[in-house]
């Protein structure tokens, strides 16, 4: 596969991408927002980091970019695409996926090590975890608040939508082991099918021996399934 990995400016999270994708042997190459997809990407990937500096929101003015319009092209013709942190609320903000990353509760930036309990195991993005089964991922993000309708927000529940929700070390959802306030803890959803999907958690931060965890590994890898 040639996943294209989108730099916007004010991207900071793109080399590390590609170097976690390429050290799970896939082809993955940067590209620049304005160079548009090259014709042999076959995945996707929207990475973090303070595209525009996060003016107006986070991730409003890249969602506005017209390489935007070919991703969602490319997403509508099956291409798998993921966003992490910026890119998940870049993601949210181009309608690729539903509801919207704002503000932390702390009204903070956020640097730290979270859990995660799987809560779908039936997606591209997951298959390799059981359901239930809770990884631990880092977070690093000042707008990572996941909101949303709660009608909304009960449709993608009972529809399997939601990948990730943040817990304790047990797996227990709890408001203590929230660490941005996000609505139901969920941190990653998929869109309409589930060949795209965001989250706010790095996986590609925990994705090598050298960094002394690889928990983020099986996400990438839905990049092949």
């Amino acid at each position: 596969m040639t996943i294209s990995v989108i730099q916007f400016g004010g991207s900071n999270c793109d080399r590390d991408s590609v170097q976690a994708l390429e050290a799970m042997g896939f082809d993955a190459e940067l590209v620049w927002h304005e160079d548009g997809l090259p014709e042999d990407t076959t995945g996707i990937m929207l990475p973090g980091g303070f595209s525009y500096g996060d003016y107006l929101r986070a991730g409003a003015m890249a969602a506005r970019s017209p390489i935007m319009q070919e991703v969602r092209e490319a997403a509508a013709d099956g291409t798998p695409v993921l966003g992490v942190c910026n890119g998940a609320q870049i993601g949210c903000e181009s309608s690729l996926t539903p509801g919207a990353f704002t503000t932390n509760e702390s009204a903070r930036f956020q640097c730290e090590h979270v859990h995660l309990r799987v809560e779908n195991a039936d997606t591209p993005w997951t298959s390799q975890y059981e359901e239930g089964e809770v990884i631990e991922l880092p977070i690093a993000h000042g707008e990572g608040r996941y909101e949303i309708t709660d009608d909304r927000l009960d449709e993608l529940e009972a529809d399997g939508r939601i990948l990730f929700k943040y817990c304790d070390a047990d797996g227990e959802v709890s408001p203590e082991a929230n660490p941005n306030g996000s609505k139901h803890a969920v941190a990653g959803v998929t869109g309409d099918s589930d060949h795209v999907a965001v989250m706010m958690p790095h996986p590609e931060r925990a994705s090598l021996e050298d960094l002394g965890r690889t928990d983020g590994q099986p996400v990438l890898s839905g990049f092949a399934e």
